[in-house]
């Protein structure tokens, strides 16, 4: 059944905080971002829990990770999944994020990998993240709905000398150690072939980065996972987890589902107290975005935009950008801390600024889309697919850092694979065998956040 049809919809709520709520409420409509304007109809889901039930497999959020696991547990295993979402389909990040898709998961460099873990250790999980990717591209091209692919590659353009120096000898431990073809493209070859952005001084080009309609792909998941026989209720929050012999009882408004295996897949939108293993182990991020009108010729050709690969620029709070089909300039960043906060002008107005920096002939055009949305950043920049206790069959997949759009694909498909018991190769890494850390200091965690915002805006823009 399609639940539009059944059950009128909550209204969208712009300051909701995950923080703060309790939950990220029920049944509510999606944020007005472009994607979901120009996505088409949502397709039908399963609509609401109405009865007790049982079910092999519960997945907690209808987000990229929870299909794509609810897809490979059914492709690859047999297995039909019960898929519990609080509102409507794909509603948090994955119908809010700038669709860009890299070779990349969390926030740290392979270099910090080699720091961290090792040589080895860094070469495993590049393969990991890489193998990711190649997932990605293949459940997309499989998607039963157009996400309007835009591939290519990925340009991380330095915005500053320093910058650019300092991602060059990146791109040599990319290419030396990992044996991934990146190059250091120079300010004119940009300008002459890739797009001429008035801050850049430079940039590193990877050979690996697709942009994708964001509401698209996530419905086209949908799509794919009820096809295989998953069933997705949405207007169904999870209120709580509760271990019950070999089962797990997640109670919902409309009914109670047993479980023998429970995935969690909510992101930086989940509920507090939904299971002790994930308390405090998540920082949710603001991320803003706008969407301009199409630019015309004469627009186009003065922002010397040459290519509609995904951009990336070298600030710790940094711009992300492309030019999309239809000739929109999408770009975000970070800014509002708060969801209380996030309704105000001046985050938008940062947004504005950055872009009229980066192409000062777009001063003045009309911005026809605005939106905002939470991030999962774990405490140590780094995912996790994990099952905190060996002797009960829950599992989370989270901490994506921003870098989830593809990455997602994978870490769906490894909870699936653990689920059905399955071993994989790597999966000794540290990102399947250590929980997501803890904050010692969890309830000043904005305070922080707003110190360290304040000193990279100092660091980013000096010159």
């Amino acid at each position: 059944m399609n639940i539009q049809s059944t059950t009128t919809l909550a209204p969208y709520d712009p300051r909701y905080d995950p923080l703060v709520s309790e939950s990220p409420g029920q049944n509510r409509d999606y944020a007005p971002t472009y994607w979901i304007a120009t996505a088409g109809k949502p397709p039908e889901s399963d609509g609401p829990i109405v009865r007790d039930t049982d079910a092999d497999v519960a997945i907690v959020g209808s987000g990229y990770t929870g299909l794509a696991c609810a897809i490979y547990l059914a492709r690859e295993f047999g297995i039909k999944a019960t898929v519990l979402e609080a509102n409507r389909v794909a509603w948090g990040c994955s119908t809010r994020n700038g669709g860009q898709a890299q070779n990349a998961s969390g926030r740290l460099s392979r270099s910090q990998w080699i720091e961290r873990w090792g040589l080895d250790v860094a070469r495993r999980l590049h393969a990991e993240i890489e193998e990711g990717f190649e997932h990605f591209e293949d459940l997309v091209r499989k998607s039963p709905i157009d996400c309007e692919p835009q591939r290519g590659g990925h340009v991380y353009i330095a915005h500053r000398q320093r910058c650019l120096d300092k991602i060059a000898a990146e791109s040599r431990v990319l290419n030396e150690t990992f044996g991934y073809p990146t190059r250091v493209i120079s300010r004119e070859e940009l300008r002459h072939d890739f797009v001429d952005e008035a801050e850049a001084v430079g940039a590193v080009h990877e050979p690996l980065g697709t942009g994708i309609h964001p509401a698209k792909l996530a419905f086209g998941y949908l799509r794919m996972a009820r096809d295989l026989g998953a069933r997705i209720h949405t207007g169904s929050p999870v209120q709580a987890i509760e271990p019950r012999g070999n089962a797990f009882l997640l109670r919902t408004p409309g009914g109670t589902v047993k479980a023998r295996s429970v995935a969690i897949a909510t992101g930086a939108y989940t509920s507090l107290g939904l299971t002790p293993a994930l308390r405090g182990r998540c920082m949710p991020i603001l991320s803003n975005a706008l969407v301009t009108r199409p630019l015309t010729a004469a627009e186009l050709e003065s922002t010397g935009f040459r290519t509609r690969q995904v951009i990336t620029d070298t600030r710790t709070l940094r711009f992300y950008y492309r030019l999309l089909p239809d000739n929109r300039i999408q770009i975000g960043t970070r800014s509002a801390i708060t969801g209380a906060d996030a309704t105000h002008e001046r985050h938008l107005q940062l947004l504005i600024e950055g872009l009229h920096r980066k192409f000062p002939s777009l001063r003045g055009i009309e911005i026809e889309y605005c939106w905002w949305g939470w991030v999962d950043v774990s405490h140590d920049m780094m995912p996790r697919i994990f099952r905190p206790d060996p002797q009960q069959k829950l599992f989370y997949a989270l901490g994506y850092g921003g870098n989830g759009v593809s990455y997602s694909a994978q870490a769906g498909r490894r909870m699936a694979q653990m689920i059905a018991g399955q071993s994989f190769s790597g999966q000794d890494l540290p990102i399947f065998r250590s929980p997501l850390p803890g904050h010692a200091f969890a309830p000043f965690r904005r305070l922080g956040q707003r110190m360290l915002y304040g000193w990279y805006h100092l660091r980013d823009e000096a010159a």
